[in-house]
């Protein structure tokens, strides 16, 4: 199952449409352009714990865990300051955020502000949930690659590609040129994911 079948199953993108005050067609729209740069940097970090995937979810587990799922789908004002926690843990700065939001504006048409704000909310569905779906699996990362939140990432990146990019070594979806600057890695592996 995809990211954005989970999330509408989640009511995830009811409880961004009702946070943001767009429709929920918006939200899907924007929703769409702005998940695979978020997986790509969750695939990277995973990438850089010294303990892969495992790292990942204490990661995770540090930036709020299974509750920054529930504190996007309660009915009360969602607390982005988590969101943009986690965004810097995946994409390292600002600047790396805002080319996304301006990347997912040109293909959406979408305000760039919007996705701005849109950015962190979805950040925390998608962590959270990674989050809770991944406790007490992860131990079976090493013994099973495509288990445990290994296998969790890679279907959530999609078809066959995503079990190969969830395990340890996913350099088949990713090229990273080790130039220190995560957004061209992350922005190319946007583009992978959507099929340009």
């Amino acid at each position: 199952m995809q990211i954005m079948d989970v999330l509408n199953q989640l009511g995830g993108l009811q409880s961004v449409a009702r946070e943001l005050g767009v429709t929920e067609s918006q939200a899907s729209s924007g929703a769409a352009a702005l998940l695979p740069a978020i997986l790509g940097g969750f695939t990277k970090q995973a990438q850089a714990q010294p303990t892969g995937l495992e790292g990942l979810a204490g990661l995770l587990g540090k930036l709020g865990g299974g509750g920054l799922l529930e504190n996007v789908l309660a009915p009360q004002a969602t607390n982005v300051s988590q969101g943009n926690d986690v965004l810097g843990q995946i994409f390292g700065s600002k600047d790396v955020s805002r080319a996304v939001a301006q990347n997912a504006s040109s293909q959406t048409g979408l305000d760039p502000s919007l996705l701005r704000k849109m950015l962190p909310i979805l950040a925390m569905l998608v962590a959270g949930y990674m989050a809770k779906s991944g406790t007490g699996r992860t131990a079976q990362v090493e013994a099973q690659p495509g288990g445990g939140l290994g296998g969790l990432l890679g279907s959530l990146l999609g078809g066959s590609n995503g079990s190969q990019a969830a395990a340890p070594g996913m350099g088949s979806l990713l090229d990273l040129n080790g130039n220190g600057n995560p957004l061209d890695d992350i922005l190319g592996m946007a583009g992978k994911m959507l099929g340009k």
